[in-house]
């Protein structure tokens, strides 16, 4: 892969249009995971289905999760380019879907739709980022990246309960159609790539294999505690059969020819770590977003806007050090770098989990804020290393593995954490609503971030501290 001539990083670069449609195209997934949660009460009133409203993002998720290494494997083989426009293309049907649905049921099945364009979105569009810029360049690209993220946590749920209180919910999907055709459009008119074509055996059974193995475990770890016990004949059922077809999985990628998720991805050091890294980030982040909204409302009766906002912090730091992330590592290198990130990430998890008994506002959003410097230290710079560490034809399946590693943090993280709080609510009377039991759960799931914060050390630890990059003419994008 070369790289076009090195120039600005900034919107009006000859890279600058293709860059806005990558912000678009990740701003898409990024607003649609927080837009849709306050607007929950309205739709239920609508169309009913209360019980099953927690399957609205579970569906998602699942979704999402499962299906980002099978397009990472295809934007390897047929290109970015197709493979991020399908993305968006049925980002487009399920969100037209969604604003449609006329049940539960079926807005839970158009969902489902909407996380499998997701699925494409977010990794290939992060691979193109690894494509066009250079080395030096990435950190600010992901910066800005990382950026939506920080605009979509404040505007999301904003559009969400402005819609809401309009009662027009079907609104929260509906706006996606102007986003996703402008950067369909953008993407089609000024992203161009110039691939080898070679012919490819697609591996078909490995991916349904992958598809249905982490589909059964996620499920299994979402609905875990929640739909049935955790001892019970069905979470077991699910996990063995899960955990079978991997095993199935695994030996069929041995001898597949083209395997969709290569045994290489796990076997390099650089990638095992930086993918178990990932996975660490992935708890954190939803140890936080799930409970720390929850904590300020039933501990201090604090408004559902201010603790979105003091949430909101936690994504304000990221983007700030992911931006200024290139100026370290290209100076001290990746892994002190991160060093660096993750010990500033079990900082703000430990004032988290220690302050936690004496609820304050004010110092929810500092400690979030320094996970968020902390996390920008960390996913940016490991991401980074991987990418520059493969060739234009393994970068799309590094990416996807990545991000993989983080959705399935996301997924176990949740339920690990759920099971936590569920064990101090189940003690007592009203839990629930009893400030007093509230203030104890979260602060049991803000020690279990702070544990799964210091486990990532050891393996920003074991991540070597030299990363070579390849030179290999297997692609050109511009």
């Amino acid at each position: 892969m070369k790289t076009t001539k090195v120039e600005g990083v900034g919107f009006r670069s000859e890279r600058g249009p293709v860059l806005i449609a990558l912000m678009l195209s990740s701003g898409l997934v990024a607003i649609d995971s927080t837009i849709v949660a306050t607007a929950v009460p309205s739709i239920v009133r609508d169309i009913g289905g209360f019980s099953s409203f927690p399957w609205l993002f579970s569906a998602y998720l699942l979704a999402q999760a499962v299906s980002v290494p099978v397009y990472a494997k295809l934007s390897d083989m047929a290109g970015r380019k197709p493979i991020i426009l399908t993305g968006i293309g049925l980002f487009l049907l399920g969100s037209i879907l969604c604003g449609l649905a006329w049940s539960m049921p079926a807005l839970i099945a158009f969902r489902v739709v909407q996380g499998l364009g997701a699925g494409a979105v977010l990794p290939v569009a992060i691979t193109i980022a690894g494509d066009i810029y250079s080395l030096a360049e990435r950190a600010k690209v992901q910066g800005y990246l990382a950026s939506v993220w920080a605009v979509s946590s404040v505007v999301g749920p904003t559009l969400g309960g402005g819609f809401s209180s309009l009662g027009i919910w079907r609104g929260i999907f509906l706006v996606n159609v102007p986003l996703c055709l402008l950067a369909g459009w953008m993407l089609i008119r000024k992203f161009h790539e110039n691939i080898e074509r070679t012919t490819h055996r697609v591996d078909y059974l490995g991916a349904v294999l992958l598809t249905l193995s982490l589909s059964l475990i996620i499920l299994g770890a979402l609905e875990g505690g929640q739909a049935w016990a955790w001892n019970s004949p069905m979470s077991i059922a699910v996990f063995a059969t899960g955990a079978v077809l991997l095993a199935v999985f695994l030996l069929v990628e041995r001898r597949a020819a083209e395997p969709v998720l290569p045994p290489w991805v796990v076997s390099r050091r650089l990638l095992a770590t930086t993918a178990f890294i990932s996975f660490g980030v992935g708890s954190v982040v939803l140890g936080l977003t799930s409970y720390v909204p929850t904590f300020l409302q039933g501990a201090l009766t604090t408004s559902p806007v201010l603790a979105g906002l003091a949430l909101a912090a936690l994504t304000l730091g990221w983007p700030i050090s992911a931006s200024q992330s290139g100026r370290l590592y290209l100076r001290i290198g990746f892994r002190a770098t991160a060093l660096i990130g993750i010990s500033v990430t079990v900082v703000g998890s430990m004032i988290l989990a220690v302050t936690a008994y004496a609820p304050n506002l004010v110092l929810v959003a500092t400690s979030c804020f320094i996970v968020g410097l902390g996390l920008g230290l960390v996913a940016t710079p490991t991401l980074i290393a991987a990418q520059s560490s493969v060739e234009w034809n393994e970068r799309g399946v590094v990416t996807g593995t990545n991000l993989f590693a983080r959705s399935i943090g996301s997924a176990l993280g949740v339920a690990v954490f759920g099971a936590v709080a569920n064990a101090v609510y189940a003690g007592s009377p009203n839990g629930e609503t009893n400030p007093h039991t509230v203030v104890t759960a979260s602060a049991a799931v803000f020690w279990a971030v702070l544990i799964s914060a210091t486990l990532t050390v050891v393996a920003v630890l074991a991540m070597p501290s030299k990363v070579r990059e390849p030179t290999g003419p297997h692609g050109h994008a511009h």
